[in-house]
């Protein structure tokens, strides 16, 4: 029986995976064909896809009365996209550089979005009212980060009119089919979840917060790593920050919403100080402007350090 729940759960993570690759594919052209900005479809769809895996996790999570999964998701998924998917960049890169844009805009708002989490969650729960705060904090940041970056689009040069692209029967199809494949993996993957943890005798809150995490994280290690292979470190760093703030906003307010979301003692007790102390890190980092090799590789070690202690390996 355990190795049917560790089946589905592997299963359940690839098929939300891939369901949110295709609805972001079919989002992507269905908001050009509509005429929207190639920014505003980039910062809407394509920056918050690779989250999607979180979010709809977070929901069904809610509805099965899982509710310590929600805040363990994006505390791991947090953790996972700096130490491991950043880590994993910087070392296949080299370095890592980070631009202007990134320290003026996005650095001080993790920061900020970071502490307001930790704030939120420091009480063992994440009240109706706190979840309203983060939801409308994302819609002041979202809204901040538009405006800005177009203003800044339209000091350099006048945007050409981009051909708006067709949208096809096989984009409607993909676009249902990835919906579809982010709620019905999602469904197992918590069912897994909660049956593994049960058989195992190990915390639901301790799966989500490193085998969940980790498989959500996937997105973002693939966008990274390859953005970090091809030579383009903004794309690699500029999809963690998007994806972090989203995570500690959304992912834990829109659930929230649905009722009062309760956090296990180990991500209260570890996972909140260790996404803190990644975030410093990654904050320091982007100041001085540089990722190297070896930064890289000091993430990793301590994204191992980060599972131990949560498993008492030693």
């Amino acid at each position: 029986m355990l190795a049917f729940w560790i089946v589905v759960f592997i299963v359940s993570l690839a098929v939300m995976v891939k369901g949110a690759d295709w609805l972001i594919a079919s989002s992507e052209k269905i908001g050009l064909s509509f005429g929207l900005s190639p920014f505003i479809v980039g910062v809407t769809i394509v920056g918050l896809g690779t989250s999607f895996p979180e979010l709809v996790s977070s929901f069904v999570a809610v509805m099965q009365g899982a509710t310590e999964i929600v805040t363990a998701n994006a505390v791991g998924s947090n953790i996972a996209n700096i130490l491991l998917v950043i880590g994993f960049a910087a070392v296949i890169g080299r370095r890592l550089t980070v631009t202007k844009n990134l320290i003026d805009l996005d650095l001080p708002l993790l920061a900020i979005g970071t502490v307001l989490l930790i704030g939120v969650v420091f009480d063992g729960q994440v009240t109706l009212g706190e979840a309203i705060l983060l939801v409308v904090t994302y819609g002041i940041y979202l809204l901040y980060t538009i405006i800005h970056t177009e203003e800044e689009e339209e000091g350099q040069k006048k945007k050409k009119k981009a051909k708006r692209p067709k949208v096809t029967i096989k984009d409607i199809v993909l676009l249902i089919i990835g919906i579809a494949g982010l709620v019905l993996g999602a469904k197992y993957l918590i069912d897994s979840l909660v049956n593994l943890s049960t058989m195992l005798n190990v915390a639901t809150g301790v799966i989500a917060i490193t085998a969940v995490a980790i498989g959500t994280s996937l997105p973002e290690l693939l966008v990274s790593v390859k953005a970090a292979r091809a030579g383009k470190p903004e794309v690699a760093l500029g999809n963690i920050f998007g994806s972090n703030i989203f995570n500690a906003f959304m992912v834990i307010g829109l659930p929230g919403l649905m009722g009062t979301l309760m956090i296990d003692d180990m991500t209260l007790m570890i996972g909140v100080p260790t996404m803190a102390l990644a975030t410093l890190l990654f904050v320091i980092s982007g100041i001085s402007r540089r990722i190297y090799m070896w930064e890289g590789a000091f993430y990793l070690a301590l994204y191992v350090l980060f599972i131990a202690k949560l498993f008492n390996w030693f």
